[in-house]
């Protein structure tokens, strides 16, 4: 389409040109006509005439070549302005939209701070301060029984899957307060050989530790051996089989269902037990686990026999205290300070 308006407009400038060519050429033939002009002359004067009026054409025509030119460029600037405004208004709109949105969050920050982190420092501080006494007073335990019982200098260490060293030194002191002549052991480790140690220094009694898994047996017998405590403590591998209570132990039902415990044929030749410590089968074997430890061993106890269950701040724990109380009403107990809780049962005084 612009080729073919170039080409229109060419047309008009070269019919101007003829024309005034046309024009110039008779004004000249009739000068020479007149014999002012030669032929000669008149022939030369048309040729630069026709030369110089093509290009005053050519000149007009550029001129107005490069004015539509201006008016496009102008009209670029132009849009170009305008678009450069609505970009710069567009973004100041999104730079304030941002301050705005920025200004609101940290308002909402500042309330979060202001009513979270107060309450997180004082939760953080209380568990730290509460996980600092236990540590101290765990450490304080831990001392207490090596000095007193004197124990080898590569004990087993204790917390965690173990027990706590506050649960020992209360088994320690029951111990040597009792006497007993057979401790025995609901679960072996490191509490056996330290169990061990206090019945060597009370001079009396021996332990027999009934454990469920065969490998971890033999692991506890190594224990055992390592501190030369084989003459007093003795390892017993006990499977889990299915126990179930008997009708006039079972109050309202809860215990009724069996569950898995011990091999109670590791436990036929025992007699005359003077301290339980119920700290296995481990928690998640079933629902009140270790609920069949005293039904089982309380019959094969001394009358003074104390029973000790460990984590007693545990729900499967507190529940089963609850059943035992309820199954065994000759029963008393009371709670001893423990980092995992610890609950001890004896027969209440005729």
């Amino acid at each position: 389409m612009r080729f073919l308006r170039s080409l229109r407009s060419g047309w008009k400038y070269l019919a101007a040109t003829a024309l005034v060519a046309a024009i110039g050429l008779a004004a000249l033939a009739a000068l020479a006509g007149l014999g002012v002009l030669g032929w000669e002359s008149a022939a030369l004067v048309a040729a630069v005439g026709a030369a110089a009026a093509a290009n005053t054409l050519l000149m007009v025509r550029l001129t107005r070549r490069v004015s539509a030119l201006d008016r496009r460029l102008r009209d670029a600037d132009r849009r170009l302005d305008t678009r450069g405004r609505e970009v710069a208004e567009a973004v100041g709109a999104g730079r304030a939209e941002l301050s705005k949105s920025l200004s609101g969050t940290r308002a909402e920050l500042e309330q979060v701070r202001a009513k979270a982190l107060p309450s997180m420092s004082k939760e953080l501080t209380e568990a730290v301060t509460v996980q600092g006494r236990h540590d101290y007073e765990q450490q304080v335990a831990w001392t207490e029984l090596r000095e007193y019982l004197g124990a080898g200098p590569f004990m087993p260490a204790l917390r965690g899957w173990a027990a706590s060293p506050d649960v020992m030194r209360l088994l320690v002191r029951l111990v040597d307060t009792n006497r007993p002549d057979l401790v025995v052991e609901c679960g072996s480790g490191a509490s056996s050989v330290w169990l061990g140690y206090a019945l060597r220094r009370a001079g009396r009694g021996r332990l027999v530790a009934l454990e469920h898994t065969e490998r971890y047996a033999e692991l506890s017998r190594q224990l055992v051996r390592d501190h030369r405590l084989e003459d007093i403590v003795e390892v017993r591998h006990a499977p889990l089989t299915d126990w179930s209570p008997l009708p006039d132990t079972d109050t309202d039902g809860a215990a009724a269902e069996a569950r898995p415990w011990y091999d109670t044929s590791a436990v036929e030749d025992l007699h005359d037990i003077g301290v339980v410590f119920v700290d296995g089968p481990p928690a998640g074997t079933a629902k009140q686990a270790r609920y069949p430890a005293l039904p089982v061993l309380l019959p094969r106890s001394a009358p003074d026999a104390v029973f000790v269950l460990d984590d007693a701040g545990r729900p499967d724990e507190r529940a089963i205290g609850k059943r035992w109380l309820q199954d065994f009403p000759e029963l008393g107990s009371r709670e001893e300070q423990a980092e995992k809780g610890a609950r001890v049962f004896v027969r209440k005084a005729l």
